[in-house]
């Protein structure tokens, strides 16, 4: 078997390789690698979410009782090895490009991520020409892929943001669909190492696209679908979800009859309380 470590660049994405081939002794390659990101996702979004708290920890403990503890153990190495890796440079899809040197798009569903430099591109030349100018009229602004994938355009995005000395910690809502399960958790996992705010729903974006119940997209239709990125819950947003949906039930109060299709509102989730760096960036550790 030739030597994937050779396909992959960094010494961290070395040494999580070198950990995924040991998992693959005894598993198949794919299935390591869609049980690392569903465990990884699974342990984000149950640090904040209790929503969905039940059924997804039920899950993560029918993938965890496959492996052994030394297996367990690895798996853990491995998410500290995403977190420092995408620490050490934020400017890059880790798991996109992993997931491609690993040549498990092949194996799995024919699946090919756009190359993290175009999507570099792509932020640079339609997201960010008036940013500040919309900031300026609505105090802040979202931006959605409805096909994901790892999530490199939502990275590249939230890159170019900091480039153009915007925090998208507070100023940018981050929206995002995919219809394979790995693929928008690998998403959901950059974006909430990177303390993006906002979400990322599992479905069809043809069939099923991603709704919201308020005007901007504040509080998605949740059927059990959405991940919340651990910074959607941060005080900032938290009040903003409640002025949504105060402004919501207003209107519902002024028309003579209401719409039996909409689901009633939900309280907002409560807020998280998150540490602060020196620049004034927060982190999730």
């Amino acid at each position: 078997m030739k030597n994937l470590t050779r396909q992959v660049r960094g010494q961290t994405q070395k040494e999580l390789v070198r950990l995924f081939d040991r998992l693959a002794q005894r598993h198949s390659r794919w299935e390591v690698w869609a049980d690392f990101v569903y465990m990884t996702a699974a342990a984000l979004s149950n640090a904040v979410d209790k929503v969905h708290f039940e059924e997804r920890e039920k899950d993560y403990l029918t993938i965890a009782g496959k492996y052994n503890k030394a297996e367990l153990e690895a798996v853990a190495e491995m998410f500290a090895l995403l977190g420092i890796g995408m620490d050490e440079n934020p400017d890059q899809d880790f798991l996109g490009e992993l997931f491609m040197s690993l040549d498990l798009g092949n194996q799995y569903k024919g699946q090919f991520f756009t190359p993290y430099s175009v999507c570099r591109m792509m932020a640079q030349i339609t997201g960010t020409d008036d940013l500040k100018a919309k900031l300026d009229r609505q105090g802040w602004v979202s931006v959605n892929d409805c096909c994901c994938g790892a999530g490199a355009l939502l990275v590249a995005f939230a890159n170019e943001c900091t480039r153009q000395g915007v925090n998208y910690q507070t100023s940018v809502l981050f929206v995002a669909q995919d219809i394979d399960l790995t693929a928008g958790l690998m998403c959901y996992i950059q974006l909430s190492l990177l303390g993006c705010p906002g979400y990322v729903v599992i479905g069809n974006t043809l069939t099923e696209p991603s709704l919201s119940l308020d005007g901007r997209g504040l509080i998605p239709q949740d059927k059990g679908n959405v991940w919340y990125m651990p910074f959607y819950f941060r005080d900032v947003w938290h009040w903003r979800r409640v002025w949504a949906q105060m402004d919501m039930l207003f209107k519902s109060e002024n028309q003579e009859q209401s719409d039996p299709a909409l689901p009633e509102p939900k309280p907002p989730p409560e807020p998280v309380v998150y540490n602060a760096t020196k620049t004034g960036q927060l982190t999730l550790f």
